[in-house]
């Protein structure tokens, strides 16, 4: 007598592929927008927190980095002999980059009155855009 083997037959194990590859068809999609708006957070946190190192920067030595010396002015201590009270160890550990891979724009006194500036240039690292291409700037979000 011959004995049966158990096992799945290649119809089977199609109808299996196709199931999965449709229900990844439709939810790749949903899971791709909200690593797109978690990119976005993740730039807007990033601003606040470049915000509070600048603030603290300010107190300590009476006005923020100039254009020229920009954010690193908060790693190192910028050359300029009118910094008195610059803490040894920074404001921060290191520069980051935004959640595309590029450096944060940093301006000091733009148009506008504020004091400062600071923007992510979206995903495209150009300035202007639209959608995920767009500048996320500490001033647009209440600065």
């Amino acid at each position: 007598m011959r004995s049966r083997q158990a096992g799945f037959t290649l119809i089977e194990i199609m109808v299996v592929v196709v199931i999965l590859a449709i229900l990844g068809a439709m939810v790749a999609p949903q899971i791709l927008s909200r690593i797109d708006e978690a990119r976005v957070t993740r730039a807007k946190t990033d601003l606040r927190l470049y915000e509070s190192a600048l603030d603290m920067y300010r107190i300590d030595n009476f006005r923020y980095p100039t254009t020229e010396q920009g954010l690193d002015a908060l790693v190192h201590r910028p050359n300029d002999s009118n910094l008195k009270n610059w803490r040894a160890d920074g404001y921060i550990k290191q520069l980051m980059k935004d959640p595309w891979g590029h450096d944060y724009v940093y301006l000091a006194a733009p148009t506008g009155g504020a004091a400062y500036d600071i923007m992510s240039l979206g995903a495209d690292g150009q300035v202007g855009g639209t959608g995920l291409d767009a500048d996320i700037s500490l001033r647009d979000l209440g600065k």
